[in-house]
């Protein structure tokens, strides 16, 4: 018995060797074949699979790093991810029932149906693009129907699920002769670190989608009641200089900004275009006075109505002399011969350098594509006139971010922020490098900076009583600027900007916030138009950060 096990060993063995071979060579077939399948796309009861899914030669490319927004919580949603898309082709070959075909895909597509009716109608087109950039959603019901000849190609794009909400801080990826570029935005500004071969994998912003959408809802809803053709919202921490929410209208949708006729509307009106603000700027030129002691802000003078400079008479927005009043009640009554008042007892050269100092005339240095630098060439001139006009804001062209970045100042002890959107990125090896806030330079001094809020509380306490929020003490102050006509230097009264600018609470603030409308019709000041919408996005926010309040 011992024996003949000993002589059968030699074919058993063999035979396992042989079954073991055989096995491995299927096994090797069905992984050569699943890789084929893999690469050749999704194919639908037709003669020809689709496209191969992209990538380096010899390797994986990396993908482009992608753009979060972050709530007060810290939970991250995306503004910027890639994601599969779908190319639907079809080859008219192989396409039985044409008619019921392009009925049911135009439904699925939402492309008419005599459109893709006459692809498929084409004789011997083995290849007609239907749709591109179509969702799996989409893909999966056009799979389900299993036409014949109708393809889907797999490729990985970008999107943004928001649509066209945050899209001048988003930008979008658009393509050029060198391939797909970041444009505008973020996507311009980051676009060398966050293409394939740069070094982020996410940026995460200081923008929170929830007051995102508020002030969005808010803007639009302003726009369309006084029917004006635009308008800005920026919600900033005056502490840190990070944008919390920035919103321009008209809008667009970058996962289809090639639908959009007017290129225009890709740039962000809060730091691409530069304006007179008018009244806005009244508070800078007084904290100017404040700071070099040339007033306080009990100082008085008598407002006659009007002022003569250089032969040209500069009268108050309402034409009325108030008689004496105090420099707060100047800002209260938004007084432009009071600024001239204060103006005229300031040197223009210390004028220039403070109005310098508060950024205007040069980039923020925030962190989007395409800033402007405001245009403060008249003060160069050392002209009376000049000097005067742009004590309350005319004659001097500043974009709603210098404004509110520098407005901030006077909330935060006079120190003056920079700007930024981003908060942290996340490098592809896995650090995380925070964006620290960055200090530009003392403009005024604390007691400066306190003084011009008490007077900035007074104002709308007195002055904008549909701007007040209960159980809040509120800084503010509105603009209402006429529009120059940029051939003549000719203003239009019946066209004008409304501004409104303020912060809260007052005295240890949390959030400053700019809104500004193009051109509304059947309102008058901005303290009818912008004072309420102020108070809806200020207590949105104190309710939304739990801030608690300053008196009951």
């Amino acid at each position: 018995m011992k024996g003949g096990v000993v002589k059968n060993q030699p074919d058993v063995t063999k035979r396992v060797h042989w079954i073991f071979a055989l096995f491995l060579f299927f096994a090797v077939a069905i992984l050569v074949r699943f890789g084929t399948l893999q690469l050749s796309g999704v194919h639908i009861g037709g003669a020809r699979g689709a496209g191969a899914l992209s990538g380096d030669e010899g390797g994986i490319a990396r993908e482009r790093g992608e753009i979060f927004l972050q709530d007060r919580f810290g939970v991250l949603t995306p503004l910027a991810m890639n994601k599969d898309f779908y190319t639907v082709t079809a080859d008219s070959r192989h396409v039985t029932d044409k008619e019921h075909t392009a009925r049911s895909l135009s439904e699925i597509l939402t492309v008419p149906e005599d459109v893709v009716l006459s692809k498929l109608s084409k004789e011997n087109d083995p290849y007609e693009i239907l749709a591109t950039k179509v969702t799996s959603e989409v893909a999966d019901q056009i799979m389900k129907l299993a036409f014949d000849g109708i393809h889907l190609e797999v490729n990985r794009g970008r999107y943004y699920p928001y649509q066209s909400m945050a899209s001048h801080v988003a930008g979008f990826l658009g393509m050029r002769a060198s391939g797909p570029t970041g444009q505008y935005g973020l996507e311009g500004f980051y676009d060398d670190e966050l293409e394939g071969g740069g070094g982020v994998a996410k940026l995460i912003l200081s923008i929170d989608p929830n007051v995102q959408f508020k002030i969005e809802e808010s803007l639009r809803g302003v726009i369309e009641k006084w029917e004006a053709t635009g308008g800005s919202v920026i919600v900033m921490s005056p502490a840190t200089g990070k944008i919390l929410a920035m919103a321009n209208y008209p809008d667009f949708n970058p996962n289809e900004y090639a639908k959009s006729e007017d290129p225009a509307v890709f740039i962000s009106s809060s730091v691409s275009s530069q304006f007179e603000l008018g009244s806005v700027f009244k508070p800078i030129v007084m904290a100017i006075g404040v700071n070099e002691n040339v007033v306080t802000p009990e100082t008085t003078y008598e407002d006659m109505g009007q002022v003569n400079i250089s032969g040209y008479t500069i009268r108050n927005f309402d034409g009325k002399a108030h008689g004496v009043k105090t420099m707060t009640e100047v800002l209260e009554s938004s007084l432009n011969t009071g600024l001239v008042f204060v103006q005229q007892k300031i040197p223009k050269e210390i004028m220039r350098t403070y109005i310098a100092q508060f950024g205007f005339g040069a980039k923020t240095d925030i962190d989007l594509q395409g800033e402007a630098k405001g245009d403060i060439n008249n003060l160069r001139k050392d002209k009376d006139l000049e000097f005067a006009t742009a004590a309350f804001g005319q004659g001097i062209s500043i974009t709603p971010m210098q404004m509110i970045t520098a407005f901030s100042a006077l909330a935060n002890k006079g120190v003056l922020m920079r700007p930024a959107v981003v908060d942290k990125k996340v490098l592809r090896d896995g650090r995380e490098s925070l964006l620290e806030p960055t200090a530009v330079r003392q403009v005024v001094t604390p007691e400066t900076a306190n003084a011009l809020t008490k007077m900035l509380v007074s104002t709308v306490e007195n002055g904008y009583d549909k701007a007040k929020i209960n159980g809040y003490f509120v800084a503010g102050k509105t603009g209402t600027a006429e529009i120059a006509d940029q051939a003549t230097g000719k203003y239009f009264a019946d066209e004008t900007l409304h501004t409104f600018v303020g912060y809260a609470p007052a005295y240890h603030p949390l959030f400053s916030v700019l809104i500004k409308i193009d051109k509304p019709k059947g309102v008058r000041f901005a303290s009818s138009s912008l004072a309420p919408v102020f108070s809806e996005m200020m207590s949105y926010l104190l309710t939304y950060y739990e801030t608690p309040p300053d008196f009951k």
